[in-house]
C-alpha cells in the first residue's frame, strides 16, 4: 500500500523539492503552504505522515500538533531551524512523533519517515488480537488503547510504541534506551529528555483516567515499568 505525506510548508520551492524527493522514493504527496488551511487539509487527506513547519503563515506549526491530536493519530514529523526557541519539550508535548532541523539533509528526511511509518506498522507477535494488562486493553494491530472503561486513550504514535512495550513487560523495568528504540528507533544519551518526556505525556493522559499516573513507575537507575495489577 502506498503511503501518503501531506508537507505543511510556506516555502514553495522548497516544498517542491521535498515532494519530489518523497514522490521518487515512492510516496503519495500533497501540499498545503497555509497553516490556517492545515487542518482541513489533513481532513481531506488523511495522509499516512504530516511533514510540518513550524514557521508558518496563519496558525503556526506548533498550534497545528496541538489540534491534529484531538482527531488525528496518524505521524507528525516536525521541520524545525536551528535558530527556532520552541524546544524539543514543547514539540513532544504538542503531539510530534519526532523532528528535522533545517536544513534538512535528504537521506536523513527518509530514514527519520521510514522509520516513524515502519514502527506504525509494526504488528503485535500475539495471536490474538489484543491483550490486556493492569486495565488497559491493547490493540496493536490497531494501535489502539482501552480502558476496561471502555474509555480510548489518544496517543501520539510515539506514546503508543513506549506503552506497548511496557504493557509487553508489565512487572520488570525498562530501559530508556530500549523506549527510544521503540520510540524513535535510536538509542538515547544522557542529556536526551525525549523519553522522559514522553512518558510524562503519558502519565498527564493516564492522570484523566480511572488507572491514575502512578500507574508507570520510575525505577531509579533502570528505566520505567508498568505495575502490574
Amino acid at each position: 500500500m502506498t503511503k501518503s505525506v501531506l508537507i505543511v510548508e510556506d516555502d514553495t520551492e522548497m516544498a517542491d523539492l521535498t515532494s519530489m524527493l518523497l514522490e521518487s522514493e515512492g510516496y503519495q504527496c500533497a501540499i498545503c503552504s497555509d497553516g490556517d488551511k492545515a487542518i482541513d487539509a489533513v481532513k481531506n487527506h488523511i495522509p499516512s505522515l504530516v511533514l510540518l513547519d513550524l514557521m508558518l503563515p496563519g496558525k503556526t506549526g506548533l498550534e497545528i500538533c496541538k489540534e491534529l491530536r484531538a482527531f488525528y493519530t496518524g505521524a507528525i514529523l516536525v521541520l524545525t531551524g536551528k535558530d527556532n526557541d520552541i524546544s524539543e519539550v514543547a514539540l513532544l508535548k504538542a503531539g510530534a512523533d519526532d523532528y528535522v532541523l533545517k536544513p534538512m539533509k535528504p537521506h536523513v528526511l527518509i530514514a527519520r519517515i521510514e522509520s516513524i511509518l515502519r514502527r506504525m506498522s509494526q504488528t503485535s507477535p500475539s495471536p490474538t488480537d489484543h491483550f490486556s494488562v493492569s486495565g488497559l486493553n491493547i490493540y496493536p494491530n490497531k494501535r489502539t488503547v482501552k480502558l476496561d472503561t471502555g474509555e480510548l486513550l489518544n496517543l501520539t504514535t510515539a506514546e503508543f510504541d513506549i506503552l506497548l512495550l511496557l504493557a509487553q513487560n508489565a512487572g520488570s523495568a525498562v530501559s530508556r534506551d530500549e523506549c527510544s528504540k521503540a520510540s524513535r528507533g535510536i538509542e538515547s544519551d544522557a542529556y536526551d529528555r525525549a523519553i522522559d518526556m514522553r512518558i510524562s505525556g503519558l502519565r498527564k493522559k493516564l492522570s484523566n483516567t480511572s488507572l491514575g499516573d502512578t500507574i508507570i513507575v520510575t525505577v531509579r537507575n533502570k528505566g520505567y515499568m508498568l505495575s502490574k495489577t
